[in-house]
């Protein structure tokens, strides 16, 4: 049986360091810091793990109502969900994931975008 691309990479502790990788670039982004002001990080990096692991085809599983109902109230535009897509894929890229796991997790993020973006225009 093949290996899924969570157990490829080495579980929730090798994608807990992804996680916190990711959020060091999101945080440096002027369009993205406001979001994360008054948040609990180490909080919300442990559900991100869960929601990045998910995309992998690891063991979490968020609801396409679940996804919605905790960001609807953030007014998430498309640029800014497209920039934290293109920093989470950056993030794989320097954690030496093959291209086509990259692809693979891109897709299923956009996937999730009408759950996620909530303000147009």
């Amino acid at each position: 049986m093949a290996q899924t691309i969570f157990e490829r990479y080495g579980g929730f502790s090798f994608v807990r360091k992804i996680v916190s990788a990711f959020y060091d670039r999101v945080i440096d982004s002027p369009d993205l810091q406001g979001y994360f002001a008054n948040v609990e990080m180490p909080r919300l990096i442990d559900h991100q793990t869960k929601f990045v692991a998910q995309m992998m085809q690891g063991p979490a599983s968020f609801t396409d109502e679940q996804l919605r109902r905790v960001h609807q109230p953030l007014a998430i535009g498309p640029a800014e969900f497209q920039e934290i897509t293109e920093l989470l894929c950056e993030t794989l890229e320097d954690f030496d994931f093959d291209p086509a796991d990259i692809d693979f997790v891109r897709a299923q993020v956009l996937r999730r975008e009408p759950f996620i973006v909530s303000r147009h225009g």
